[in-house]
């Protein structure tokens, strides 16, 4: 989840930075190429327009942290649940000399799945 967490957080930057460029390049184009553009769609609103969406994209991001930072804390929260029930369980198996079947198939699947997606247990 981490990893998933960070993938976005490079994803938006690298957005905020494409969309510096297109501006940049926007800004160039209209002044060497296009001096009277006439009939067409004003390049000044075009450009008013990027910087609209670069400005939702940045509200997003600043949205997009708070819930980066509580998805790390929950994940720590239940990876630090689960290491605490399986050690309730291994005592209590101590105790009551208890020896449980092998794990089937499908509960060695679940288990692995549970280990790649919370490395911490």
């Amino acid at each position: 989840m981490e990893a998933e967490v960070d993938k976005l957080e490079l994803m938006f930057q690298k957005a905020e930075s494409d969309l510096d460029y297109i501006q940049y390049r926007l800004e160039y184009e209209i002044k060497t190429n296009h001096p009277d553009s006439a009939g067409e769609k004003n390049p000044v609103t075009l450009l008013k327009e990027l910087s609209a969406i670069k400005s939702r994209y940045q509200t997003l991001y600043a949205l997009f942290k708070p819930v980066a930072a509580e998805q790390k804390e929950t994940k720590s929260r239940i990876c630090a649940t689960v290491n605490k029930t399986m050690n309730v369980i291994q005592n209590l198996q101590k105790q009551t000399d208890l020896e449980l079947s092998p794990l089937t198939d499908e509960e060695k699947t679940v288990a692995d799945q549970l280990k790649s997606h919370m490395p911490d247990l």
